[in-house]
């Protein structure tokens, strides 16, 4: 059964054995508005935990996107380049960015679990 963690800047990471898929959440889409552009990292790509790893704009803004863990990337989701607003249609399903061969799965630990994050949300209103 997958794992699923969060970050503080809304991105989530799905973990199935060593590789995470990630995106960002619902919230966070919700916060950018309708998404136009996503820039994703290439495959083979070395990512460190909180680095950058890609870029989503929106009608609104520009945002980082994160690494929750560092690694390797293995395989970036080309149908957003074509179809950026499924980020906003399916944030933590066929919107996800890019899928990651998790270096060390001890940085999980510094994630927060969905009922964290969901606290956390809350108190950003």
């Amino acid at each position: 059964m997958a794992t699923v963690k969060f970050t503080k800047e809304h991105e989530w990471i799905r973990v199935e054995g060593s590789v995470g898929t990630v995106g960002i959440t619902d919230y966070a889409q919700q916060q950018l508005g309708d998404v136009v552009y996503v820039e994703l990292p290439e495959k083979g790509t070395a990512v460190t935990q909180g680095g950058q790893a890609a870029v989503v704009e929106s009608v609104k803004a520009a945002s980082e996107i994160y690494a929750p863990v560092g690694g390797e990337v293995t395989e970036a989701n080309a149908a957003l380049a074509e179809t950026p607003a499924t980020v906003n249609e399916d944030a933590t399903g066929k919107g996800w960015f890019f899928k990651i061969k998790i270096a060390n799965p001890k940085e999980l630990d510094a994630l927060m679990d969905e009922a964290g994050y969901a606290a956390f949300i809350r108190g950003l209103g």
